[in-house]
């Protein structure tokens, strides 16, 4: 994929899929997370608390990373949002209803490759759209706009087997979109890839949100991968884990990955490479 490629794709679905809600002053908190904490009791009865009491507050058409050391919580959190998982105590509220399980207006991608392995990629990213009770000719026309939103255009017949790592998680993210989700909810969705396939997938999706803007919320433990992909970065501590500070990132859009050896990105990783360090620090000590 050339560096613009990913910006000259064609544009969104004409029955509406992503259309921006307005302009800025139309923003509103579209997911609060009001006093979640989490805490897991193992089979001898022992404890163990994973989320401290979170208040947390995602606008509309956000994109928010979470970012912090391995085992401080923040997938658990992702998996209380999606209706994985369920608080201890608190609640989690998406566009003022409370999240009490899985849902379509949250749309999921996780690390590992979640394809059903013995349908087709087209047939994959039709599942939903087939459940939902959807026509075959909008299946159809849904499934080939994503398929080539993704790049995978020429692989609709291919199994989940067939393809690499990047190519099923573009296939992950295809089915996710088409969907039509209020939110995308990712966690670390490219952690299993190699350096350059990253990269590739961190300008697709990024290009994607850029001209859709759908509301993400995007766990990862990348602290490039969080500064490039987001325009506020939440910062995890040790566990367990509350959010220490949230940061906002102001790099304009459409955004290049040249913009990584910026001074300005420099001194944001800098500054978030010694907030993870203490929290990792004192994970250690634990």
């Amino acid at each position: 994929m050339t560096p613009n490629a990913r910006h000259s794709m064609s544009s969104l679905p004409p029955e509406g899929a992503f259309a921006p809600k307005g302009g800025l002053s139309a923003l509103r908190n579209q997911l609060s997370i009001r006093g979640v904490s989490r805490t897991f009791t193992g089979t001898r009865g022992q404890t163990t608390q994973a989320l401290l009491p979170v208040d947390f507050e995602v606008r509309e058409n956000d994109f928010v990373t979470i970012l912090g050391p391995s085992g401080c919580g923040k997938s658990t959190l992702l998996r209380i949002v999606a209706g994985l998982d369920f608080p201890t105590s608190g609640q989690v509220l998406l566009d003022g209803q409370t999240i009490d399980g899985p849902g379509a207006d949250r749309g999921v991608v996780f690390q590992s490759y979640t394809l059903f392995p013995w349908l087709t990629i087209a047939q994959n990213i039709r599942f939903g759209l087939r459940e939902r009770g959807m026509s075959e000719a909008e299946q159809k026309e849904r499934s080939e706009f994503f398929i080539a939103k993704v790049g995978l255009r020429g692989f609709e017949n291919h199994f989940p087997k067939q393809l690499s790592g990047g190519m099923q998680q573009r296939t992950a993210i295809a089915r996710a979109l088409a969907n039509d989700p209020k939110m995308l909810l990712l966690d670390e969705p490219f952690g299993a890839l190699d350096n350059q396939t990253r990269v590739l997938m961190q300008e697709l999706l990024l290009g994607i949100w850029e001209s859709a803007r759908k509301t993400v919320l995007f766990v990862t433990h990348d602290i490039d991968e969080a500064i490039f992909m987001a325009n506020r970065v939440a910062v995890f501590s040790a566990r367990p884990g509350r959010i220490k500070t949230e940061i906002a990132v102001d790099f304009p859009h459409p955004r290049h990955y040249t913009i990584k050896t910026s001074p300005e990105f420099m001194a944001l990783k800098a500054r978030l490479t010694e907030e993870i360090r203490a929290e990792s620090m004192a994970t250690a000590e634990h």
